[in-house]
């Protein structure tokens, strides 16, 4: 009962916004939908559901992991949006937005989608079949399209248009994986109703190899554009870049997360079948190009969204490249998750705030953050030690223990360049951000932070950077057992 809550309460909010009139009662819903998504999934932890015994929508251990970093990402974000809206007058005048027109803006469908989005992303963690998981991908696509194109200007309509059409040749190519791997189980006697992940698992070894091996290719190039993998990773930067920066937020640090999810989903199939090497090796192989990809891009960049979105390319690379590698790397990759999750969400809510002060997404023509605005320069470049890996952040393990794992493995080759490509975004971005932060601006003067300011503009990427640092001093018992359960389910298959 309480996984459907989780799907259903959001899809109902998100239907009332679009008739309720009065902007205050839509932006509070917004927040105490929040409020009782995470409530509910804190229940979870406290009270698991029973076994899953052969539901199509299940809330696993792994789904419930993912869909707390999205839960609590949305919270953040739907706080962080109740400034954002007051301030979208005043965004309208930026030169970054003077094509769009204000006027236009819908924030009932703004909201709506944002309880649509959550309720897709739910769906995504409960599918326990492929093809309603494969239906779920699809719904978070069409649920954050408008939402990218909220401010409705030339560069928004072309993120989105990129995002949709990318996108669905992605979500296309994984049908085509559906069909393939359902001929493969059908080679065993499965039906369609035997297409359940569980299932398929056990049955695995005796699936068609030649069809479950195309299966995979498929899914990991239409999952993996969706995740952000290079060389699918295009519509990226526009998207997370131009979207509202609480959407930002969202996009970077949960949707990616969804693709992911299905990446392993899959890939625990393709390891109960004996095709771990196969996939780990496909996997180390884009985990690499990613980092090549998103470091030569970061270098010169002069938007700092357009830097923290391939920032997020570079991160989709680590992740991948740490399943790629099993063992102690799977268990890093997971722990990274949250880890970067959280950062990243922070960083895209602090560059909002940038963006309200200096009225320009333009690097430079940004300097003296921490003269102008203190808290958010603090944050800036807090968020910069957290997203680099330095200590004593979480960041910082989730990396190690990926970097030990490859030295384990002797892969002396993918080790250096995975070391040497990290070295290089770390650079470009701490040059950056420390240009951006040192100096002072003249025209500009110190900015005192309102209560209420304070409250929904910072509180949230302070938590959210809080979180990580305590992650790197303490780990608990239930977050160790969790990702170490995640990661024996992945040997296990």
């Amino acid at each position: 009962m309480r996984p459907l809550v989780l799907i259903l309460s959001p899809l109902i909010a998100g239907t009332l916004t679009c008739f309720i009139p009065n902007k205050i009662i839509n932006r509070i819903l917004l927040v105490c939908l929040s409020l009782g998504h995470a409530g509910v999934l804190l229940s979870l932890w406290i009270i698991p559901e029973p076994p899953n015994t052969g539901n199509w929508i299940h809330l696993d251990q792994t789904g419930l992991f993912f869909l707390s970093i999205a839960s609590l990402l949305f919270l953040a974000s739907s706080v962080y949006s109740l400034k954002y809206l007051q301030q979208e007058s005043v965004y309208s005048s930026f030169p970054d937005h003077r094509e769009g027109d204000s006027s236009k803006k819908n924030e009932k469908l703004f909201l709506g989608c944002m309880h649509f989005f959550l309720s897709s992303m739910s769906l995504v963690t409960m599918s326990q079949h492929i093809g309603i998981l494969w239906v779920a991908m699809e719904a978070t696509t069409l649920s954050t399209a408008p939402l990218i194109y909220f401010n409705k200007n030339s560069r928004s309509l072309e993120a989105t248009w990129k995002y949709l059409v990318i996108c669905s040749v992605g979500i296309a190519l994984g049908l085509l994986g559906n069909i393939f791997i359902s001929v493969s189980a059908c080679q065993t006697g499965q039906t369609a109703s035997s297409l359940l992940f569980p299932g398929m698992i056990s049955r695995a070894i005796h699936f068609k190899t030649i069809w479950l091996k195309t299966a995979f290719i498929f899914f990991l190039v239409g999952y993996g554009t969706k995740m952000g993998l290079a060389p699918f990773h295009t519509w990226l930067p526009d998207a997370h870049s131009e979207a509202p920066s609480p959407v930002s937020a969202l996009l970077s640090g949960a949707l990616l997360n969804c693709a992911f999810l299905s990446l392993l989903r899959i890939y625990s199939i393709a390891s109960a079948a004996g095709l771990a090497s196969f996939a780990q090796d496909l996997f180390r192989l884009f985990g690499i190009l990613s980092l090549i990809f998103s470091s030569i891009f970061i270098l010169g960049q002069n938007n700092y969204k357009r830097m923290l979105a391939y920032s997020s390319v570079e991160h989709m690379g680590i992740l991948i490249f740490g399943i790629g590698l099993g063992g102690l790397g799977a268990w890093g990759s997971i722990f990274h998750v949250l880890n970067h999750s959280f950062v990243k969400a922070a960083l895209f809510l602090i560059s909002g705030n940038i963006l309200t002060a200096y009225k320009t997404k333009s690097i430079n023509k940004i300097q003296g953050i921490l003269h102008h605005s203190p808290l958010t320069g603090i944050l800036w470049l807090a968020g910069l030690f957290a997203i680099s890996g330095m200590p004593p952040f979480g960041t910082f393990f989730s990396k190690f223990m990926i970097l030990q794992e490859a030295l384990r493995q002797q892969l002396l080759w993918q080790t250096i360049l995975f070391l040497f490509f990290l070295s290089v975004i770390f650079i470009s971005m701490s040059k950056t951000i420390l240009f951006m932060s040192q100096g002072e601006r003249c025209h500009l003067e110190v900015k005192t932070t309102s209560l209420s300011e304070f409250i929904c503009a910072v509180l949230p990427p302070l938590l959210l950077l809080s979180w990580i640092l305590l992650l790197g001093f303490y780990l608990p018992d239930f977050l160790r057992n969790t990702i170490t359960e995640i990661t024996q389910q992945l040997r296990a298959g």
